[in-house]
This record gives C-alpha cells, sequence and structure tokens, in this order.
C-alpha cells in the first residue's frame, strides 16, 4: 500500500515513516504542512493518507477535504489533540480513522486496516447505489413508454412490454435506450 505521510514535526514524520516502511508499507510521500500534501496527493496518488490535525498553512482537517474532492482515499488522522470539535470536524470531511498521539505501532497499524476497509465498503455502497439508481432510471423509461404505448396505440401492458423487447433484441440495444427513444418519438 502506497501511503502518503503529512506530519509538521520532523522527528515524528521520519518515526511514522520507519514504522510504516518496517510494517511492509511503501511511503510514496511526505508533507511537511497540508497545502503541500494536497500537492503530493495530487502528484503521487498514493492509496492512503496518514495527515497531522494541526499544520502550518492548511490544518489537516482542510487538507484531508480537498484531497477527497480530488481522490476519494482513506484518510487517518494525528493528532496531540482528542477535542470532540475536531473529531467531529475529522468525520464530517470523510476521514475514516482518528488517532491521538502518542500512538504506537499497535495503535496504528489497526488504524490503516480499519481505515482501508472502511473506504473500501463506502465505495461498494457507493458502486451498489449508483447501480440501483440506474435501474431505477430504466425502469421509469420502460414504464413509461409502455403506457404511452398503450395509450397511442391501444395495446394492453403485455404487448407493449412485448414490442419493447423485440425492438431491444432486434436492434441489439438496451431495453432502457429503446424505451427513451420510444418516449422522444410518442412524446415529441
Amino acid at each position: 500500500m502506497r501511503i502518503l505521510i503529512a506530519e509538521d514535526e520532523t522527528i515524528i514524520r521520519l518515526d511514522l515513516r520507519d514504522l510504516l516502511v518496517r510494517s511492509g508499507f511503501e511511503v510514496v510521500a511526505e508533507a511537511r504542512d497540508g497545502e503541500e500534501a494536497v500537492a503530493l496527493a495530487r502528484s503521487e496518488a498514493p492509496d492512503l493518507a496518514i495527515l497531522d490535525v494541526k499544520m502550518p498553512r492548511l490544518d489537516g482537517i482542510d487538507a484531508a477535504r480537498r484531497i477527497l474532492d480530488e481522490r476519494a482515499i482513506p484518510i487517518v488522522m494525528l493528532t496531540a489533540y482528542g477535542q470532540e470539535e475536531l473529531v467531529a470536524r475529522a468525520v464530517e470531511a470523510g476521514v475514516f480513522g482518528y488517532l491521538v498521539k502518542p500512538f504506537r505501532e499497535s495503535d496504528l497499524l489497526p488504524a490503516i486496516h480499519t481505515a482501508r476497509a472502511r473506504h473500501e465498503e463506502l465505495a461498494a455502497l457507493r458502486e451498489e447505489a449508483e447501480s440501483l439508481a440506474e435501474a431505477l432510471a430504466a425502469r421509469k423509461s420502460i414504464e413509461r413508454a409502455k403506457g404511452l404505448l398503450m395509450a397511442k396505440e391501444g395495446l394492453t401492458e403485455e404487448e407493449a412490454f412485448a414490442r419493447l423487447r423485440k425492438a431491444s433484441q432486434v436492434s441489439g440495444r438496451p431495453l432502457r435506450v429503446i424505451a427513451e427513444a420510444v418516449v422522444d418519438t410518442l412524446q415529441g
């Protein structure tokens, strides 16, 4: 897994890098502030980012928001602060993990794996929702086309559907495309 680290404190950043490399991760970029983190996320395309909350120029939460606007990746926040307001902002930004410093390897590695798993679950849910939305749109087009054929041609529902299905088979086009063409023709 390719990881971006953004931490303004050099010692912590180097320790984090060492810990990640020893654990088998590839650290593809290191940032000292939020602006640099956003630029490196864009240029290096990491699989996951670990961002400190309090950084110069742009804080980690705003950097996370900008990164996620461009590319959906799991993000784990590191902070010396456990304030509820910061946690709420991080969650609202779309962050998948939150660790309070000082952290140990036994804290960080599960947070990385959990963030990755939650990100994959969310991506699968988004894909499923998109698929369901497409199916619903297709169903609506087909129902509208059937209704128009029934009204204009005096067909039963079964006959209207059979006509749409046959046109789809003959043309080799999806039923939704045929239905949309019928709607455009008969409504226009």
